[in-house]
Protein backbone atom coordinates (compact mmCIF):
# COMPACT_ATOMS: atom_id res chain seq x y z
CA UNK A 1 0.00 0.00 0.00
CA UNK A 2 1.24 3.39 -0.86
CA UNK A 3 -1.52 5.59 0.68
CA UNK A 4 -0.89 7.48 4.11
CA UNK A 5 -4.92 7.84 5.31
CA UNK A 6 -3.23 9.04 8.41
CA UNK A 7 -1.26 12.43 7.50
CA UNK A 8 -4.26 13.12 4.56
CA UNK A 9 -7.10 13.51 7.77
CA UNK A 10 -4.35 15.45 9.54
CA UNK A 11 -3.45 17.67 7.11
CA UNK A 12 -7.30 18.21 6.20
CA UNK A 13 -8.23 18.56 10.17
CA UNK A 14 -5.52 20.65 11.89
CA UNK A 15 -3.97 24.10 11.51
CA UNK A 16 -0.21 25.02 11.66
CA UNK A 17 -1.65 27.93 14.58
CA UNK A 18 -3.35 27.08 17.80
CA UNK A 19 -5.73 29.18 20.32
CA UNK A 20 -3.68 31.04 22.77
CA UNK A 21 0.14 30.91 20.68
CA UNK A 22 1.80 33.74 19.92
CA UNK A 23 3.74 34.62 16.53
CA UNK A 24 5.36 37.81 15.34
CA UNK A 25 4.29 38.56 11.86
CA UNK A 26 4.19 40.88 9.22
CA UNK A 27 0.59 41.90 7.89
CA UNK A 28 0.76 41.47 4.29
CA UNK A 29 -3.19 42.44 3.05
CA UNK A 30 -6.60 44.11 4.65
CA UNK A 31 -9.80 42.10 4.76
CA UNK A 32 -12.78 43.39 3.01
CA UNK A 33 -13.96 44.19 6.81
CA UNK A 34 -10.66 46.10 8.18
CA UNK A 35 -8.82 43.18 9.50
CA UNK A 36 -4.85 42.85 8.50
CA UNK A 37 -4.23 40.14 7.60
CA UNK A 38 -1.40 37.27 7.86
CA UNK A 39 -0.27 33.67 6.52
CA UNK A 40 1.48 31.76 9.07
CA UNK A 41 2.72 28.54 7.09
CA UNK A 42 0.27 29.42 4.45
CA UNK A 43 -2.91 29.46 6.59
CA UNK A 44 -4.87 32.86 7.04
CA UNK A 45 -5.45 34.84 9.72
CA UNK A 46 -6.95 38.09 10.55
CA UNK A 47 -5.50 40.62 13.02
CA UNK A 48 -7.94 42.87 14.60
CA UNK A 49 -6.76 46.77 14.54
CA UNK A 50 -3.56 45.73 12.39
CA UNK A 51 -2.46 47.87 9.10
CA UNK A 52 -0.99 46.68 5.78
CA UNK A 53 3.13 46.68 6.40
CA UNK A 54 2.56 46.15 10.26
CA UNK A 55 5.01 44.03 11.63
CA UNK A 56 3.35 42.89 15.06
CA UNK A 57 3.25 40.54 17.98
CA UNK A 58 -0.47 38.72 17.60
CA UNK A 59 -2.05 36.36 19.70
CA UNK A 60 -4.47 33.70 18.19
CA UNK A 61 -7.77 34.37 19.27
CA UNK A 62 -10.08 31.27 17.56
CA UNK A 63 -8.97 28.90 15.10
CA UNK A 64 -11.17 27.64 11.98
CA UNK A 65 -10.90 24.98 9.35
CA UNK A 66 -9.39 27.31 6.75
CA UNK A 67 -8.25 30.58 9.14
CA UNK A 68 -7.70 31.92 12.01
CA UNK A 69 -8.29 35.23 14.30
CA UNK A 70 -5.73 36.42 16.29
CA UNK A 71 -5.10 40.40 18.34
CA UNK A 72 -2.03 42.52 18.51
CA UNK A 73 -0.37 41.76 21.95
CA UNK A 74 1.36 44.75 22.92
Amino acid sequence: MFGNDYGRDERENSSPINEGEEYDVKIEDLGRDGDGITRIEGFVVFVSGAKVGDEVKIKVNSVRRNFGFAEIVE
